[in-house]
């Protein structure tokens, strides 16, 4: 489908279709190619993704929300108990990586399905006539 029929494409959640990695047009296509590489276009649709930029914005909401209580735990485990260096490969070093790395795809998606639904783009300075 071409982009002059954009206007007949429902409007879906960006929270829905984002975290399950589908096109943010028409929910049924799946825009990554690998872990986090986006695709050129939505194999359903045709969606060019070329639109899509989240940046860093992945990471600095895992870290937010992943990474800092991580880390947390893993100073709490250290200064309650001064376990030995083993302890932490179990239980610090797993909470980090399982903390850290499944949620930047789904929150990638959701970025780059809100970015669509919001028709996000590059800001520009507007300045008024005289």
């Amino acid at each position: 489908m071409c982009a002059d029929h954009a206007h007949k494409w429902p409007t879906l959640s960006p929270m829905k279709v984002g975290i399950r990695g589908l096109c943010p047009r028409c929910g049924k296509g799946k825009i990554f190619d690998g872990f986090l590489t986006l695709k050129k276009q939505c194999p359903e649709c045709g969606l060019d993704l070329s639109f899509a930029d989240p940046a860093d914005g992945p990471a600095f909401f895992v870290m937010c929300f992943g990474c800092i209580p991580a880390a947390a735990l893993a100073c709490w485990i250290e200064v309650a108990f001064v376990p030995p260096f083993w302890v932490h490969l179990v239980t610090s070093l797993p909470a980090i990586l399982l903390t850290c790395i499944p949620p930047l795809r789904p929150i990638k998606g959701w970025l780059v399905a809100s970015q669509y639904v919001h028709k996000a783009e590059e800001g520009r300075l507007v300045f008024a006539d005289k």
